[in-house]
């Protein structure tokens, strides 16, 4: 994979501080906090992984009065995310990292062309401090967390690591209402239920595969589970929803609950 790393990242990853190279840097987009956090659970920031896939996206029509999923557009939104995933991924794995936290996933739309958009994975690349490689993800690479090093910290304090970021998309068209439709419940309150069919129908979609995911990675679970609605630029009732979390598994040796120590509320204020 580290063919498809361009000449430039390859020559800052040489520069990152690694067993190898006790005098290069590390590089993160960590807090203080979640930096000292990350450290406290055993593991040392390496550098930033990137990823990055600029994407052209079709045209797919769906029926004007047809609730359905627009399943070109579903699969071309999830595989340029995946190319831009398995991009930061390998620069994670050149940098010998056992994992990834904090990754961060967005689309933003190019202004020279209304069907590009750039899909950009970035985190900080993390290696064990004792050498432990018992973090890595069930295919022997480097584990994918969009936690922040506060919830890292917290999840490993618990006895569970993460395995692998899981994601499910689905854009889906929401059939119009007819004009007798709109005049018959004009002024009244009342549940339109093409519509409420329509969003609950489509969610379920990306968080079931969002779900399959997790079960291929062999994980018992899901947590910090977000569900991001967007059109990107489409027309209208056009709409995808894209489910996005981290798959745990316990660690060797399972916390029982009773052991797990409370966790501590932080209040951030940057927000």
């Amino acid at each position: 994979m580290s063919k498809d790393i361009p000449v430039h990242a390859k020559e800052r990853l040489k520069g990152l501080r690694h067993a190898g190279s006790s005098s290069g840097v590390f590089t993160s987009d960590f807090s203080v906090n979640e930096f000292l956090l990350v450290r406290k659970a055993g593991f040392e920031p390496v550098g930033l992984c990137v990823g990055t896939c600029v994407y052209h996206v079709g045209i797919q029509y769906g029926s004007w009065s047809k609730n359905q999923e627009l399943d070109v557009l579903s699969k071309a939104m999830y595989h340029a995310r995946e190319l831009a995933m398995s991009r930061m991924r390998a620069e994670a794995a050149a940098m010998g990292a056992d994992g990834i936290v904090g990754v961060k996933l967005t689309i933003k739309r190019l202004e020279w062309d209304e069907h590009l958009l750039e899909f950009i994975a970035i985190g900080t690349g993390v290696v064990h401090s004792a050498g432990h490689r018992g973090f890595r993800a069930h295919d022997g690479g480097p584990f994918t967390s969009d936690l922040s090093g506060q919830d890292f910290w917290s999840l490993l304090h618990a006895g569970y690591r993460p395995v692998e970021m899981v994601m499910g998309s689905c854009v889906y068209h929401v059939a119009h209402r007819g004009m007798l439709a709109s005049i018959g419940t004009a002024g009244s309150n009342v549940e339109l239920e093409n519509y409420t069919s329509a969003m609950y129908e489509a969610r379920e979609i990306a968080v079931e595969r969002m779900q399959a995911e997790a079960s291929a990675a062999k994980a018992e679970g899901v947590v910090g589970v977000d569900i991001h609605e967007g059109s990107h630029g489409w027309k209208t009732h056009v709409i995808e929803f894209f489910a996005i979390g981290t798959a745990v598994l316990p660690l060797d040796e399972e916390i029982a609950p009773d052991k797990i120590a409370d966790p501590i509320m932080v209040l951030s204020v940057n927000d």
